[in-house]
């Protein structure tokens, strides 16, 4: 047998060394996720003080939520400003249930899930006939027309809110009046899953689909991309996992209002920690939140009502820095790092 007849076709070992740097790469991301799964876990036990406790919680719980809206407003490229709909179904659920009917928590944020992403698929099928600007919009108004009616809606305490009923430490009930480790590992847990789920979408079918929406709708749907019903994905799965993120809120504070849960804030809280830490990347939202949640709590600690808007006119500075001298996020920095220590 001659060498011509045992040769690789042209082509084929170029892309299959690509295929195998990709796998490669992907096996990095998952041990790096694993590795930082455990150091954080090992947080309680290094950081015994209440407060500080609390601000962990929030930065996880926003990290989370971040990383939900990345999946539609990151990959799909759907900027929604109106996510604090989900995050407030997903809390409203889950309190009916358990203070009305007994239902545990856990359920509830299951109830929650379902009814979310019922209601991103109906407001999909609405507004996903928009493009651009007149899509976030109308995510932003819709958001806001949920909130007045919850405001008077009397089955679900209007104005008053529900108040949880205390109980004694449980699991069960996600009830712990003295020790916040446990919101602490659940909240964790959340955003493990939503980590993990967008490391799988980013490698999956649906993935790629989502980041062809995202460049060009048009040329994608071209080349055999159902568009719309990849948004739809996208979007029930976005809303999903807000909602989890609004239940375990209502079981953390034990107390909600309408806006103390569906509030335009944390619609923003979700996109900004995003765009400031990379949209579109698997580790942008959780750097995004670590800096941002921490300077919230900060200045509304040390400034109280005195310094009212001051956390907005710094996320303002922020985000504006960061589009003018990283577009890509502060992960752009990592991955400027690393290109320049492969080049050395």
């Amino acid at each position: 047998m001659t060498d011509a007849a045992i040769a690789v076709p042209a082509g084929r070992a170029p892309a299959s060394e690509a295929l195998q740097a990709h796998a490669a790469q992907r096996r990095r991301q998952l041990l790096v996720g694993a590795v930082a799964l455990v150091l954080m876990a090992a947080v309680p036990l290094l950081v015994g003080d209440a407060y500080l406790r609390n601000i962990l919680i929030l930065t996880l719980m926003y990290a989370a939520l971040a990383q939900a809206w990345n999946i539609l407003g990151g990959y799909c490229g759907q900027i929604s400003l109106g996510h604090a709909l989900y995050f407030g179904a997903g809390a409203y659920t889950t309190s009916v249930l358990f203070v009305n009917f007994g239902v545990l928590p856990w359920f509830g944020m299951v109830a929650g899930a379902l009814l979310a992403a019922v209601m991103a698929l109906l407001l999909g099928w609405l507004c996903f006939r928009l493009k651009g600007h007149y899509f976030a919009i109308a995510t932003l108004v819709i958001a806001e027309i949920g909130l007045l009616l919850v405001h008077n809606w009397d089955y679900v305490g209007a104005a008053m809110g529900i108040q949880w009923p205390l109980g004694p430490d449980s699991w069960a009930t996600l009830q712990f009046a003295r020790n916040k480790a446990p919101y602490f590992y659940f909240v964790l847990g959340l955003f493990a899953l939503t980590w993990l789920i967008t490391f799988w979408v980013e490698g999956s079918r649906w993935g790629y689909w989502w980041r062809a929406v995202k460049d060009n709708p048009e040329a994608s749907e071209s080349l055999g991309v159902t568009v719309f019903r990849s948004k739809m994905a996208a979007a029930a799965l976005s809303a999903s996992l807000t909602a989890i993120g609004g239940g375990f809120y209502a079981a953390f504070v034990a107390y909600i209002d309408p806006d103390s849960v569906m509030h335009f804030r944390f619609s923003l809280l979700m996109v900004l920690p995003v765009v400031l830490g990379g949209i579109g990347t698997l580790w942008g939202p959780l750097l995004g939140a670590v800096i941002l949640i921490p300077l919230t709590e900060a200045i509304r600690s040390y400034m109280g009502g005195s310094g009212t808007g001051t956390d907005l006119i710094v996320y303002g500075a922020l985000v504006m820095g960061v589009a003018v001298l990283k577009p890509e996020g502060l992960i752009g920095l990592f991955s400027g790092w690393r290109r320049k220590a492969g080049a050395a």
